[in-house]
């Protein structure tokens, strides 16, 4: 998969594309980044990539012709690929819309920064528009990476472990049980004895419902969009928590 960013701070991204899983990946040759600098397309000579907005009013604009020029010339070099422009204005990013998005052969990650980007250049360039969260951050880089990172752990062959990505919180709409490593017994506190019984049923079942509890006390809103199957149902049921679940379902 190829990833290209456009962005007027390449520098903030080198380190974090450079470790861990992602460096593994580039290593593995499973991903191809590329950072474009949109201030090489500025066609003045103090390289100008925004301007005060038409009507007045406050902060700058990112102009559309370097932004233009930069796409222009990565969709050249790599083909065409869906342009995502990192906004707060944008739809609310999550795990669906990164698997949505690991589906895709080449992502061009836009990052916006100031007051955001002529709007002609988004109508005529954008195919999505993709915010983290609802807060704002100095420009669009951070949110490039958390998507580059997410997307990549989806990928196949990018994990150790085929069954991490499947089990991971937000996987389903319901958070992770708690985990435990060694030593079985830290400051006076042991590991549940379950996980040490050696059955692989009771074990699973024990952090499914641990996973439903820890949702319930922490995220009891993405309970409203999951849906059990009927072995998980009865489970609920037999430990009392189904009335609780339905309960927060059926919640406007």
């Amino acid at each position: 998969m190829i990833f290209d960013i456009l962005t007027i701070f390449p520098d903030l991204l080198e380190s974090p594309l450079n470790e861990s899983i992602i460096r593994r990946a580039k290593e593995a040759e499973l991903i191809r980044i590329g950072i474009t600098n949109i201030r090489d397309f500025a066609t003045d000579k103090h390289s100008m990539t925004d301007d005060r907005p038409f009507g007045g009013g406050e902060g700058m604009v990112m102009k559309p012709e370097p932004l233009t020029a930069a796409l222009h010339s990565v969709t050249t070099q790599n083909g065409p690929g869906r342009v995502v422009l990192l906004s707060p204005q944008g739809r609310r990013y999550n795990q669906q819309v990164a698997k949505d998005l690991s589906r895709e052969k080449h992502l061009i990650l836009i990052c916006g920064r100031y007051e955001g980007v002529d709007e002609r250049f988004r109508e005529a360039s954008v195919d999505d528009e993709l915010s983290i969260g609802d807060y704002i951050l100095t420009g669009g880089e951070l949110a490039a990476m958390v998507i580059i990172d997410s997307v990549t752990r989806l990928l196949p062959g990018v994990l150790g472990c085929t069954d991490s990505a499947d089990k991971d919180t937000f996987s389903r709409q319901l958070l992770k049980h708690p985990q435990f490593t060694r030593p079985r017994e830290f400051d006076g506190a042991a590991i549940p004895e379950i996980l040490l019984s050696g059955d692989h049923e009771k074990i699973a079942q024990y952090r499914f419902l641990e996973s439903v509890r820890r949702t319930m006390e922490r995220r009891p809103d993405l309970l409203q969009k999951e849906f059990f199957s009927k072995a998980e149902v009865k489970l609920l049921k037999k430990y009392q928590l189904y009335g609780k679940v339905k309960s927060l379902q059926t919640r406007q």
